[in-house]
Parts: C-alpha cells; sequence; structure tokens
C-alpha cells in the first residue's frame, strides 16, 4: 500500500522504490505463481490517513474530492495512467503474460455517487470510461457501485455477499472485499471473527454462483508512521487476518480457510459449467447442486439454522449439518469440509521477553519559549490542518492573559474555569508552562470540549494548548473540507468580570514540535541536545518529554514488538523511520462469549474489554542492525519508560480438536484422470513454528473431553493411554500426526459413544532445556 504518498511521488518522478516500489511488489507475486488484483483507487478509504489522498491534494485551487470536478479529476487521470503506465512498461498485465489478471478505479463510491446526485453519476461514469481508455487487456471493477457502466463490472464488499448480483446477467458475480475481521480504534475492543463464521460465508457466496473472491484482510499488517486514519484508527491493522501482522499463521483461522479453498478447488469442474439447482431440504435447510450432463456433480448442503443442528436427506443419504454451516460435497456424496467443524490446529501465541534492557536517556520539550523563525501570530483561532498541511501532528495555540491582583481567586476565592471547545482529536492545556488538564474525542466523536479549573497567577499568564491529530479522515461526504483542531469558543469563567471569551485576540502558533524540528528520531541529529539520564528523569516524570536509548537486535529470526503499556500517548521511532502513534487507551466495549452461528458484525465478537486497544508495536527486523539501534520515544504525558521493552512473538503451545468421524479431504480425491475414492481416518495435526519442537504435552484425550484450548478438562470417557501416545508420536518434533482410531489407543474407551481427540502440547526453541 502506498496510497497517498505514490500520488505525491508519482508527480515527480517514474519510479517508486523502497516501501513503495509496486513493480517489484507485482514481479514478487509473479514468481509466487499468484494473481494480482490491482486496485487502484486513488482514493482508498483503507483506514488511511486521508483515504490515501495527500494533503496537499486539498489545496489545489478549486479542487472537490470525488465529484464531477475538472480539477480534481485531472489529478487522478494523472496517476491512474502512471501506476497503469508503470505495469505496463513491465508487462504485468494478464494481456502481456503478468500476473494482474483485475483492475479497480475509484472505491465503495455508490453511498458518494447518490450523495451527490448528478455530479456523483457524472463523476462515476467519467471515471469508468477513464479506466477503460488506459487500455490493460484485463477487466476493469468497481466495488460497492451498482451503477457501474459497461463493461466495467460492480462488485460487492462485506461480511457476506451471497445475496449480491451485478447489474448485468452476463458479468461475474466477484467479491473484492470479504472482511476477516474488523479494524480497531484507540480506545475500542479487538474485533474477532469466528472462521467458521467466515468459511460459512465464501461457501454461501460460491454455492449461490460467487466467481472470485478477494479477502479483506488476507495478512495483517501496520499502520508505520503517521499513515493510520479514521480518526483514531490504531498503529496495528492486525484485523484478525489469517497471518497477522507480525507474518505468523492465525491457526485455525488459515488451515480452515486453506482446507475450504481445497474443498471448493475439488469442485471447479461442476461450477464452472452449470447453474446450481436448488432444493429445499428443511426450513432452513437447502441443497445447491451441481450437477453436468458429462456427469460431474458437486454439492452445498446448507443449514441456516442459528442454534439447531439439523439431519437432512440428500441423494437418499442422511447428513447432520451444525447450525450455520455448509458441508461440502465434490462428488454430491461424500462429505469433505464443513465450514462448522474445525479440525485444524489452534495456535496460542505469547509476547515473551527478550534479554534486551534499556538504558534511558530524556529530554524535556520546552514549552517556556517560542522559536520566533517558525512561528506567525494572528487574530482569532485558525483552523489545524490549514496550518500545518499535516507535516506534524502537532500545532500550538498560544496566547496571553492578564490578571489583576484583586481577582478573587486569588484570595481564597474559587479558581477560574476555562472552556475549550476543538474539533478534534485532543488537546493538552498548559498554563505558564505546567500540564493543566487534556481532553480527546473519539472516532464517532471527534469533537469535543474541555472543562478544568486553571490556577493562575497575578499579572501576565500564558496559555498555551497544544492540538494533537490522531490521523485524518478517511471516509464520508466532502471529507476534505472536514476541521481539525481548535476553533472556539475558547473562554474563561469564574473571573470576576464573569466571562472572558479569548477566541478573537492575538493568538500565537508553532507547527509542530522543538524535537521535531531539530530532528531528535534520527541518528545523524540525536547527539544535538543534552540528555538527561535515566535515573534523573525517572524521579520527574514530565509531559512533553523525548525518551531515548541504544540496543542491539535480539538473536533468532521471531518477530519483535515494543510493550509500551507503560506509557501515555506518543510516537516511537527506530534508527529514524516512525513505528507510529502509540496510545495506552482503555478498551471499553461489551466482551461477552461469542458463537459463531448468526450474522456477525463488528459489535459481536469483542476481546480486550478494560485493557489497552494496543499494547505492542510491531518492529520489523528489517529496520535493525546487530548492534547501536536507536529508539526514540516521545511521550505527550508523562509515562515510564523504564517499563518499555523489547518482546518477541512466538507459538508457545498448539491444540488440536478432532472427532472420529470428522469430515476429511483426503476420504475423496479428483485424479487427473477421474475419481478414486479412498476412506482415511481422521488425523490431529500439530505443528510448531520452524525453530521449535514440542516440549511437552500440556493435555491429551480421546474420549469426550471437555472444554477449550488453553483449558481443556477430562471428561466422563478418557482412554487412558492418550498422554502416552501423544508424548511418544511427538515430543522433540516440530510436527506430529496422530490417527483418531480405538485401535491406535489400545481400545475403544467408550463404546457406542462419539468420542474425539483433543490435545495441548507445548512448543519451545528447538535447544530449550525444561
Amino acid at each position: 500500500m502506498c496510497f497517498g504518498m505514490c500520488m505525491s511521488l508519482l508527480l515527480e518522478i517514474t519510479t517508486l522504490k523502497g516501501r513503495y516500489d509496486i513493480v517489484r511488489f507485482m514481479k514478487t507475486i509473479q514468481r509466487a505463481g499468484l494473481y494480482a488484483h490491482l486496485r487502484i483507487g486513488p482514493y482508498v478509504c483503507a483506514e488511511w490517513n486521508f483515504g490515501g489522498f495527500p494533503v496537499w491534494l486539498k489545496y489545489v485551487p478549486g479542487i472537490s474530492f470525488r465529484t464531477d470536478n475538472e480539477p480534481f479529476k485531472r489529478a487522478m487521470q494523472g496517476f491512474t495512467e502512471k501506476i497503469v503506465g508503470l505495469m505496463k512498461a513491465e508487462k504485468l498485465f494478464e494481456s502481456q503474460g503478468g500476473p494482474i489478471i483485475l483492475s479497480q478505479i475509484e472505491n465503495e463510491y455508490g453511498v458518494q455517487s447518490k450523495l451527490f446526485g448528478a455530479a456523483g453519476y457524472n463523476y462515476m461514469t467519467w471515471a469508468a470510461n477513464m479506466a477503460i481508455q488506459t487500455g490493460t487487456g484485463v477487466p476493469w471493477v468497481m466495488c460497492k457501485e451498482d451503477d457501474a457502466p459497461d463493461p466495467v463490472i460492480n462488485t460487492c464488499n462485506g461480511f457476506y455477499c451471497d445475496s449480491f448480483a451485478p447489474n448485468k446477467p452476463y458479468k461475474p458475480t466477484i467479491w473484492t472485499e470479504a472482511w476477516s475481521g474488523w479494524f480497531s480504534e484507540f480506545g475500542g475492543t479487538i474485533h474477532q471473527r469466528p472462521v467458521q463464521d467466515l468459511a460459512f460465508a465464501v461457501a454461501k457466496f460460491i454455492q449461490k454462483g460467487g466467481s472470485f473472491i478477494n479477502y479483506y484482510m488476507y495478512h495483517g499488517g501496520t499502520n508505520f508512521g503517521r499513515s493510520a486514519g479514521g480518526p483514531f484508527i490504531t498503529t496495528s491493522y492486525d484485523y484478525d487476518a489469517p497471518i497477522d501482522e507480525y507474518g505468523l499463521i492465525r491457526q485455525p483461522k488459515y488451515g480452515h480457510l486453506k482446507e475450504l479453498h481445497r474443498s471448493i478447488k475439488m469442485c471447479e469442474r461442476a461450477l464452472v459449467s452449470v447453474d446450481p439447482i436448488v432444493t429445499q431440504l428443511g426450513t432452513y435447510q437447502q441443497a445447491h447442486v451441481y450437477s453436468t450432463e458429462s456427469g460431474d456433480c458437486a454439492a452445498f448442503l446448507a443449514n441456516y439454522d442459528t442454534k439447531s443442528a439439523a439431519r437432512v436427506l440428500f441423494n437418499n443419504m442422511h447428513y447432520n449439518l451444525p447450525p450455520w454451516s455448509i458441508s461440502i460435497l465434490p462428488d454430491c456424496r461424500n462429505v469433505v469440509f464443513n465450514t462448522a467443524k474445525v479440525g485444524v490446529q489452534t495456535s496460542q501465541m505469547e509476547m515473551l521477553p527478550t534479554n534486551g534492557i534499556f538504558s534511558w536517556e530524556s529530554y524535556d520539550e520546552d514549552i517556556s519559549s517560542l522559536d520566533d523563525s517558525s512561528t506567525f501570530t494572528t487574530v482569532g483561532l485558525l483552523e489545524q490542518i490549514n496550518v500545518t498541511r499535516d507535516a506534524s501532528d502537532y500545532l500550538w495555540y498560544i496566547t496571553s492573559v492578564d490578571i489583576g491582583s484583586s481577582e478573587s481567586f486569588l484570595h481564597g476565592g474559587e479558581l477560574p474555569t476555562l472552556i475549550v471547545q476543538s474539533t478534534g482529536h485532543a488537546v493538552h492545556i498548559f498554563i505558564n508552562g505546567q500540564l493543566s488538564g487534556s481532553a480527546f474525542g473519539t472516532r464517532e466523536n471527534r469533537r469535543f470540549t474541555y472543562t478544568g479549573k486553571v490556577n493562575m497567577r497575578p499579572g501576565t499568564n500564558r496559555i498555551a494548548l497544544l492540538s494533537v491529530a490522531v490521523g485524518l479522515p478517511n471516509v464520508g461526504g466532502h471529507y476534505e473540507s472536514w476541521n481539525t483542531g481548535i476553533l472556539g469558543p475558547v473562554a474563561l469563567h469564574g473571573l470576576d468580570q464573569g466571562k472572558w471569551d479569548l477566541s478573537w485576540q492575538k493568538w500565537t502558533y508553532q507547527v509542530g514540535l522543538k524535537g521535531e524540528a531539530m530532528n531528535l528520531l534520527s541518528p545523524d541529529s540525536a547527539t544535538s541536545v543534552e540528555w538527561m539520564q535515566s535515573s534523573l528523569a525517572a524521579q520527574r516524570p514530565q509531559p512533553l518529554t523525548w525518551h531515548k536509548a541504544y540496543f542491539n537486535a535480539p538473536e533468532g529470526d521471531e518477530p519483535l514488538a515494543l510493550d509500551m503499556e507503560g506509557m501515555g500517548k506518543g510516537q516511537i521511532w527506530i534508527n529514524g523511520q516512525s513505528i507510529g502513534r502509540y496510545w495506552t487507551a482503555y478498551a471499553s466495549g461489551t466482551c461477552n462469549e461469542c458463537n459463531y452461528a448468526g450474522t456477525f458484525r463488528p459489535t459481536k465478537c469483542q476481546l480486550g474489554c478494560g485493557q489497552p486497544t494496543q499494547r505492542w508495536y510491531h518492529v520489523p527486523r528489517s529496520w535493525l542492525k546487530p548492534t547501536n539501534n536507536l529508539l526514540v520515544v516521545f511521550e505527550e504525558l508523562g509515562g515510564n519508560p523504564s517499563r518499555i521493552s523489547l518482546v518477541k512473538r512466538s507459538v508457545t503451545s498448539v491444540c488440536a480438536e478432532v472427532s472420529e468421524f470428522h469430515p476429511t479431504i483426503k476420504n475423496w480425491q479428483i485424479e487427473s484422470y477421474g475419481r478414486a475414492e479412498e476412506f482415511h481416518s481422521p488425523k490431529v495435526h500439530l505443528r510448531c513454528s520452524l525453530g521449535q519442537s514440542i516440549a511437552s504435552i500440556k493435555f491429551a484425550s480421546f474420549g469426550t473431553p471437555l472444554g477449550t484450548c488453553g483449558a481443556y478438562q477430562q471428561g466422563a470417557c478418557h482412554a487412558s493411554t492418550s498422554y502416552a501416545i501423544l508424548e511418544k508420536k511427538c515430543i522433540g518434533k516440530q510436527r506430529c500426526t496422530v490417527t483418531i482410531s480405538n485401535s491406535n489407543f489400545g481400545q475403544d474407551p467408550c463404546p457406542r459413544v462419539m468420542k474425539k481427540l483433543s490435545v495441548e502440547a507445548v512448543c519451545a526453541p528447538t535447544n530449550w532445556r525444561g
């Protein structure tokens, strides 16, 4: 993702480098044998700062975003043609032998189109025609745009797309964003989408004739720098994706979807040959059957009931369907997969300490004086982004008030109250250089009012308001016109004269922090000021403080993160590169037990109530040197840097739970020249990460075990050989497989009872000694 930075760069150069090298990315996709869907936008939403647009774009004379506006269309066309030109020059479109099979123009425009009326429709039509004229040789799509004109294909984004149909019968049914989870915002919970529901949604889309699915996200990511938008979107963009933010496989989500995809692949000849015949099997049960004249047959048996399992009769055979599930039968007879029956392992991840110890030095941001060369003074309050142009999250608003010595509050009366109304996103109040209070908005309510008592002295008092942006908006009608910062009123209440409105007196402005201007985050400039040793700094924690430390890269290849639980709010840099914003904002929400069955929405399966929304911040190993890495932290509120630690993300245990009649793909395989049917007993597969082995078996029971991963218990039925069998098969190995059968465990521990094997194994480094 390069978005607005790409747009900025492409106005002046013809190639993109480093993290913005989209050509290299496409070539990597090609070498891996994958296909690419090139979603150009240039509006991307993506919870990205300003929706992917560079902020300078809003200052182009006469511009209005995403409507029938000539300045905007010129910029959009220039960006689109340059991206297409880069791809064509390297022969990366499928029509040239490359991996790009689809391209997208605009993004989720339907709501905006209706909002803007005729201007929206004209712009949408223009964008479609402009894209077609680029001559990519591959289809173009528009997502969530029902009026997409031929030959552009309208597509679906959402948690479910089984009810979607394109606007013409000859267009394929495409799901451009199958949402694997949901994003997080500071102060909010973590959203987890059960894999059973995601697999159900995908299978339901395919059973109804869906042609193409793109997961959003399949690999979680990190909003490095100040790229997170919203506002208030977290630096982590993990999204509960099958591959997590750190590049590690999230099980069981990854494995269960992999088995789903293999099952669908088995049905491909029938799926691409005919439309399904739908048969009602019960009140909430259906069969979608793809049957060809040549004998290919594939069936999807669905149970839409959210509470009850169902036993259905299909092709003279009985099938048991769990609630809210679909079974896939590639031969219309044998079940190879059910969306609700998860047979792959669950991997338990933990953040483990490294041996590194930070020796901190600190430097206080000087707020008592200003650099006259970087300030200006004017009457009234100014909108923040118009002043900063998003060069910094920070803007100082500074004014002075003269307090007479006879004021009542100076002689035992009640202190005056300062009221500050802000359009977003946060503000820190300093009175005569001392922090007096702070206030914050939220993603849903950017605007807020600060109200607090202020301690003032006779004579001149300096009021300094540090307004803080926490990412610019990424969605909404004409969001480029939305305000940020302090637009007032700002007033003192409780003086002898009554209310004193400060809004229209002279205010002095300074963009950014002095530490930013001195580039304290850079290894080349970090030594330009005198830093205080950590032992002294710890005795006097201050707001607006810079902290620095040097460290060596830990051994190994596990992904790394910084534990920031002991800090307040600010930003992090390593070797001059920005990790992103951090904020120990505690999550409020409703974290109840999550049932996979039933329609998913972000509020359904919440985690982390009462905990920091984000505690750990990804540190790419590629950013590190073997030794002497510079870590710089800017803290707005105070915090305790001695509690910052470098941790590594690692699999600590793996669990699996499989019944003796679990459907398995290996029971039925499509061979090159026909079909082959062979029964295979279900198996438990356990696998630790590379460089790890199974150190111990924490739990094992073949019978009727209870509980879930991390909290298993023996049930009424238990094979006494369970631990011995698992230990013999698995201890000391990186991976192992155990067949689920009575003979493998010596004898049937409880005849005529459905049994399962539940296992939890502890993973440890291969050289670990427990």
